[in-house]
């Protein structure tokens, strides 16, 4: 079956839930304000920019998942996901969800987030897998590291070939939506690439190559 492939950050979502985790933590006290407010913010105008370095962005990110235990970040997790992340799940974007798996195709969520921050969201969604970067564990804790490829950039496709791999599926007939030029590697292997409220870049290229441009935005 044809398969539909989403974006999260910015496309489904009318924000970025791994900017939004690191503004919750920082309400919360579990990480130094100044410090880590400043860093989030940069790596955000950074990736905006498409000048991530995206090791870097996960030894920062992924840190504070070493800090505490899992079940207490689960616990985070549920109040992270009722106050900042229900609020920017766009309508439009759960419609087209449900319309392609109304049609039998399989939808995926393919992410540069990790795992821990947007499992929940893929579920919220309805998505069938899930595919994002993945923090490291060892004996049940986050290491603060990231295990293989991180699901960004070129990484997405090295990613999702694997998926790929492990499965049945294949690209033909695939669709993926996406809002950010560091996607464009991607939307370029699949059948209907969408530009969803997409970039400046983006929606160029989308404008030349003639790809579909929506918005999911209200």
């Amino acid at each position: 079956m044809p398969l539909a492939l989403f974006d999260l950050d910015n496309t489904l979502l009318a924000d970025d839930s791994d900017y939004l985790w690191g503004v919750f933590l920082v309400e919360k006290g579990l990480v130094d304000k100044q410090q880590y407010e400043a860093a989030n913010q940069q790596f955000y105008a950074e990736y905006k920019a498409g000048k991530l370095d995206i090791l870097a962005f996960l030894a920062f990110s992924l840190k504070p998942l070493s800090q505490h235990p899992v079940a207490q970040l689960n616990a985070l997790h549920q109040e992270f996901m009722q106050r900042y992340i229900l609020p920017v799940m766009t309508k439009k974007g759960k419609m087209q969800i449900q319309q392609h798996k109304a049609q039998g195709d399989t939808v995926i969520i393919i992410t540069a987030t990790n795992r821990f921050v947007t499992q929940p969201i893929a579920n919220a969604f309805g998505a069938d897998a899930l595919i994002a970067t993945e923090p490291a564990m060892q004996d049940g804790q986050y290491t603060g590291g990231v295990e293989g490829i991180p699901c960004f950039q070129q990484g997405k496709i090295a990613r999702l070939n694997d998926w790929l791999a492990q499965t049945d599926h294949q690209l033909k007939d695939s669709w993926f939506y996406s809002d950010s030029h560091n996607d464009i590697p991607l939307l370029e292997k699949v059948t209907y690439p969408v530009a969803v409220d997409p970039d400046d870049s983006l929606k160029q290229l989308a404008i030349d190559k003639g790809w579909t441009i929506t918005s999911f935005r209200e």
